[in-house]
């Protein structure tokens, strides 16, 4: 995985982000964002990745998560979703999207014929609770701050309705709960 972030303590919590090629705004329907949220409940249950909080939001995903191999799970995590975007876009024949996800491939994605992620993830090791808190309340408010929601519980692609109501999408580690 070529990336400008390296993640160096295995089985850290971490704040991470990851970005769609060209910020194209793919998470816009929710058949997309259940190709994301699908493959996090399978990294839970069999690649022992562990969810504090997320949102998938039009552009890019964000989550508090740690995982013994969390850069591995992250790189399984982008590939099959990349996959899953792909063809969920071709059976729905959606062919403005893959014509830009196939226009900003990377040249030297040689095995492939679109990309969907930009390379890498960014990832930012967290040290403190208080650290840990403000990523969180970062997460759960980003739909706010974009005015696509009145209330953070109200977005349902994010942990913010776990933390308030005990229920979600994904079940997520909560925390000072």
């Amino acid at each position: 995985m070529r990336t400008r972030y390296k993640t160096v303590e295995s089985g850290a919590v971490y704040f991470m982000t990851s970005t769609i090629v060209e910020w194209i705004p793919i998470f816009t329907s929710s058949l997309y964002c259940d190709v994301i949220i699908d493959s996090l409940k399978y990294c839970m249950g069999n690649k022992g990745l562990k969810i504090c909080a997320y949102a998938i939001m039009d552009n890019h995903i964000h989550l508090v998560a740690s995982g013994e191999k969390f850069p591995l799970v992250m790189k399984d995590f982008k590939s099959y979703t990349a996959r899953g975007i792909i063809q969920a876009a071709q059976i729905g024949r959606k062919d403005w999207l893959l014509n830009q996800l196939k226009f900003y491939k990377r040249f030297h994605k040689t095995g492939s014929e679109h990309q969907v992620w930009q390379e890498g993830f960014h990832s930012q090791e967290i040290t403190t609770e208080e650290m840990l808190r403000q990523k969180i309340e970062y997460i759960h408010n980003n739909p706010l701050r974009r005015g696509l929601v009145e209330r953070p519980e109200h977005w349902s692609y994010s942990s913010a309705s776990n933390y308030i109501s005990g229920a979600g999408r994904l079940d997520v580690d909560l925390i000072g709960v």
